[in-house]
């Protein structure tokens, strides 16, 4: 049962003032019986007052306002969770049955925004790909495991190459990307089949072994069987999501999950510093006081133009 410290910092630094910055945030992680939060910590700038909802995905999202002049913005989002074991998806009913009851009338409106997929150019060679290993007479879990490992194997991870528009089409002709991009490409599978899927935002944290983009935000998918209910994939890693993957939201895709965005008047350029840290205790002042953004970027825009800091969030939270 590991206890995960996370430090998850976000600064955007503006070369003037700025005014009328409105933002929606969703920092806050899910507290269930695999995911227990013994602390939980948001610290904003000029400390304004945060109003939460339960969305329409039941995510626990803030809302606040900056009004007054202001050069920065700093959102420390600081946590504490305890991660259990979970365990392995019960597999009780047969392929037929399972695949029965996932394309029945009730689980189609039941599930119905996760189910439709987005229109694609390459929606013939994606869905080949699929029928190759739909062929396999087997549980549509391992279907499902299978597709991920696909994407695993067939795909380069690599940062730097796709944005937060990359389509299905261009990932699937890069044959390279980030975990964003391999959780987008599982969903659209999963649709293709009828099977529900949803993205997950949040982080993987260090372990004993290396796993590709771990130390940051992170992104995977989950699938849902009737007999199994949501099961996490991370194609990313070739492996279900388990006790180093930190759940923050779920959603349709990346957009219904984002961390955090918003818009702000005034200032021609700004930065962005993204912070992650990770602990096995707590983080000690002087730790939080000298940690090092683990990405940054900046950006100019034309005067009194809006900015949406939320394509710059997501700019760079997608290259992890």
């Amino acid at each position: 049962m590991p206890l995960f410290y996370i430090r998850h910092r976000t600064h955007y630094l503006y070369s003037g003032l700025v005014i009328d910055s409105a933002n929606q945030i969703k920092l806050y992680p899910v507290n269930d019986e695999f995911q227990r939060v013994s602390e939980h910590r948001l610290v904003i700038s000029s400390n304004p007052t945060v109003t939460t909802i339960r969305d329409y995905f039941g995510n626990t999202t803030g809302f606040f306002t900056v009004l007054a002049p202001h050069s920065q913005l700093a959102i420390d989002n600081m946590l504490a969770v305890e991660m259990l074991a979970k365990p392995d998806p019960v597999k009780t009913l047969s392929p037929s049955e399972v695949w029965k009851q996932v394309t029945n009338s009730e689980n189609q409106l039941r599930f119905h925004d996760f189910i439709k997929a987005e229109e694609a150019r390459a929606q013939q060679e994606i869905q080949q790909a699929v029928h190759e290993i739909l062929s396999k007479v087997q549980h549509p879990l391992d279907t499902i495991v299978d597709l991920s490992n696909y994407i695993y194997e067939n795909f380069t991870y690599k940062k730097g190459i796709t944005n937060i528009e990359t389509s299905v089409d261009e990932l699937w002709n890069l044959r390279a990307g980030v975990c964003q991009d391999f959780a987008h490409l599982l969903l659209y599978m999963l649709r293709l089949m009828g099977v529900p899927g949803r993205y997950i935002s949040g982080y993987i944290c260090p372990g004993s072994s290396e796993w590709r983009g771990e130390g940051a935000t992170h992104a995977w998918a989950e699938a849902w069987l009737p007999d199994t209910g949501w099961v996490g994939i991370d194609p990313t890693n070739k492996c279900i999501a388990g006790e180093r993957h930190v759940r923050l939201a779920s959603g349709r895709n990346f957009s219904d999950c984002t961390p955090v965005k918003g818009t702000y008047k005034g200032s021609t350029e700004h930065r962005l510093e993204v912070t992650v840290q990770f602990g096995t205790q707590a983080f000690s002042d002087d730790q939080l006081a000298n940690s090092t953004p683990t990405f940054s970027s900046g950006s100019n825009v034309e005067e009194g133009v809006p900015r949406n800091s939320y394509m710059a969030y997501m700019q760079m939270q997608q290259q992890q």
